[in-house]
């Protein structure tokens, strides 16, 4: 095969099948001749039919993740030759190259037992396959990909195939006798032995997944159970307690899963203790679903009844569900410790995703630190109500009998935070509200107590931020009433207290849950777990329900009437609907949640559903950030008095060497600094020390 030194020269390829690999394109020798490589040219927009083919592998069926990618914006080389990226990802085959076992050290491929205490078979895991290839998006011309094949054939190191049905050989614990269990195989089995699924269902399913790679054999499905049998007795026999002292148990925890952690920070006289999880599968989503999107945080769980309040960061995944992706412990909320871990987590992703980038940011509560965000994600943020409205239902149901009292309580007090936008004064409605209820003392007790302190910084924060749509709000909301029911059922209740429970619980039910609620969808598979997957929030119930359901009240739309599916003589009362303060007697929104009947009303008065609500909250955010900025601007252009401007803005220094640049406004962007305009002070800071040498 001649080499080529020119990519001009080689033959732009797009074979008509769906989806192809290696095996349909015919590569080229590129380069000198001391250094070449193969490589091919395909349209840019074929890639991931490229990558589709080559898992599809028959000899060798895998999945190939990115090991390590880069980017260039474009014009930002003058020079460059015709083989430049302006995309750069290097994907490797997830059976390889190496285990890393406890403790970090390297465990590479091997045949024989290694005594660890690694019980869960992690050494199975990956098998040292070295085939791996990189896909370059040309700077020259970004409609093309330049594929690079480093190493076609799945092999190890030593030259022997090391996974799919041709390879017999087990590598890992109990060699040559337990067959291979990939990482996808063994977290299925592991998240249906957690969730409680009948053993003969997980071996079932087990098997099915390893005669994918083996093919069906006696003698493998016999040792199939013994694994199921004895991973189902690991997981049963695991406790939380490392340590009878909770601090020392968490330590113990931190140093042994350290691909877990993007932050820890233990606790001492001067630090608050901070630990930040994520495991490889949540960074994964995090990456897919959080890029160009909307991030959402369910914020203070726990602060009650746990030792450490838990704030859970949330992306909205292929059915705008809340898919948690970090989970991250502590009970302080001041700007220098949430700056931290904040910078810690985007760093992480951005080391596998070098572009990786936020579009928006949904905060739930009015007390938290938004300068952090602005600085360290640079997105715009919106503010979900979703949080007061289930706390002020659930109040209101428990501390009034009377359910008219309970619907015009409920509606007047979403009036009143509503009135902000009317010019009216929210404190004299609500005094009025007092007066008129009086006589209902537990509750009026209850919001004197608990909300009159805070309630104008909640209608600050209301007045700064664009509201979130129900959909994101009912998304968030699913996932805390999920957590709520794995964490506070009645066996745990004397571990509240204790950091290590907590974690073990996140780690393995409720990251269990989340996985194989991902995988069913995906995969086509477990149909009860998928149905009950895509139904578990109230907007995907509504959907269900026919636009012959719902019969409006009167004219002025007061109330309307929603049939029940599932007895149709029963009929719920959804009282100021269209309104996020709806009222539904059903059983579901007495306890406080936006239940389908709210949801299934409010779309109705819409006319249609709206399907991409949070794509509209994005657009929202950005809209909002640009009519606050735009305002700023027509208040600096016609001004005659710019020092009366100037006064006006919040001013903060964010550092001594920094004090050129002004703070944001609270409800407008923060932009982070130019690298030109850093490379300008440079440059002074060296005129500088030259003229004082002279």
């Amino acid at each position: 095969m001649d080499i080529v030194e020119s990519l001009f020269d080689i033959q732009v390829q797009d074979p008509p099948e769906e989806d192809f690999s290696s095996i349909d394109l015919t590569w080229t020798k590129f380069g000198t001749a001391e250094h070449h490589d193969e490589v091919a040219l395909i349209p840019y927009a074929r890639v991931d039919s490229f990558i589709i083919g080559e898992c599809s592998n028959v000899e060798c069926p895998t999945r190939f993740h990115i090991e390590r990618g880069r980017k260039r914006s474009r014009g930002s080389l003058k020079e460059y030759k015709d083989d430049e990226y302006l995309e750069y990802r290097l994907y490797w085959c997830s059976f390889g190259p190496e285990n890393y076992g406890e403790g970090g050290g390297v465990l590479p491929s091997r045949k024989y037992r290694l005594n660890t205490r690694n019980r869960a078979a992690r050494p199975q895991s990956m098998r040292g396959c070295t085939c791996h290839f990189v896909v370059k998006r040309l700077y020259a011309r970004p409609s093309l990909a330049l594929l690079i094949y480093n190493d076609r054939r799945h092999v190890n190191k030593s030259g022997f195939i090391c996974h799919g049905p041709l390879d017999r050989d087990a590598i890992g614990p109990g060699a040559k006798k337990i067959p291979y269990i990939c990482n996808e195989i063994q977290q299925q089995t592991m998240s249906m032995i957690y969730l409680g699924i009948p053993e003969e269902s997980v071996l079932e399913k087990h098997i099915e997944g390893i005669q994918r790679y083996c093919g069906s054999d006696a003698k493998v499905n016999s040792l199939a159970s013994q694994y199921v049998q004895k991973l189902g007795m690991i997981i049963r026999r695991s406790t939380h307690e490392l340590d009878l002292d909770d601090q020392a148990s968490i330590r113990l925890w931190v140093d042994r899963n350290k691909k877990s952690i993007f932050f820890y920070q233990d606790s001492s006289e001067t630090d608050p203790f901070i630990l930040g999880i994520q495991t490889e599968w949540q960074l994964q989503q995090m990456i897919r679903f959080g890029h160009r999107s909307l991030i959402a945080a369910d914020s203070t769980f726990g602060i009650k009844r746990l030792k450490y309040p838990l704030c859970t960061l949330l992306v909205f995944d292929s059915r705008q569900h809340a898919l948690p992706v970090a989970w991250v412990v502590t009970r302080s909320s001041a700007k220098p410790d949430v700056t931290k871990w904040m910078k810690s987590l985007l760093d992480r992703a951005r080391s596998i995703e070098p572009g990786w980038k936020i579009s928006g940011f949904l905060i739930d509560d009015a007390a938290a630190e938004i300068d952090p965000i602005r600085e360290i994600f640079c997105c715009p943020l919106l503010f979900s109500l979703w949080r007061v409205r289930r706390s002020w239902l659930r109040n209101i149901v428990k501390k009034c009998t009377n359910i008219k009292i309970q619907r015009e309580i409920f509606k007047r007090l979403g009036n009143i935070l509503y009135s902000i936008w009317d010019g009216a004064d929210p404190f004299v409605n609500l005094e009025v509200l007092i007066q008129d209820f009086v006589d209902q003392t537990a509750f009026i007790e209850y919001f004197k107590a608990s909300w009159m302190p805070k309630l104008a910084m909640w209608l600050s924060t209301m007045r700064a931020l664009p509201l979130a749509s129900q959909e994101a709000s009912g998304a968030i909301e699913a996932y805390h009433v999920k957590l709520k029911t794995k964490l506070f059922d009645d066996s745990h209740l004397g571990a509240l207290q204790r950091v290590d429970w907590l974690v073990h619980k996140l780690t393995t039910e409720l990251h269990s849950s989340y996985w194989l609620d991902r995988y069913a969808d995906e995969s086509d598979s477990f149909q009860n777990v998928k149905d009950e997957y895509i139904a578990s929030t109230s907007w995907h119930r509504a959907m269900q329900i026919p636009n012959s359901a719902v019969t409006l009240g009167d004219k002025e739309h007061l109330f309307a009437r929603v049939s029940s599916q599932k007895d149709s003589s029963l009929t719920h009362l959804v009282w100021n609907p269209g309104s996020e303060f709806a009222f539904c007697d059903c059983a579901w929104s007495m306890q406080g949640n936006i239940c389908k009947h709210v949801v299934k009303v409010l779309m109705n008065l819409w006319t249609k559903p709206m399907d991409d609500s949070v794509e509209l909250d994005l657009s929202v955010a950005w809209t909002h950030n640009m009519l606050d900025q735009i305002k700023q601007l027509v208040e600096l252009s016609s001004s005659d008095d710019i020092g009366a401007v100037v006064n006006n803005l919040p001013l903060k220094w964010v550092s001594k060497k920094g004090r050129t640049s002004v703070g944001i406004p609270s409800s407008t962007l923060a932009l982070p600094s130019s690298s030109k305009s850093s490379t300008v002070h440079k440059k002074n800071r060296k005129r500088k020390r030259l003229s004082r040498l002279r």
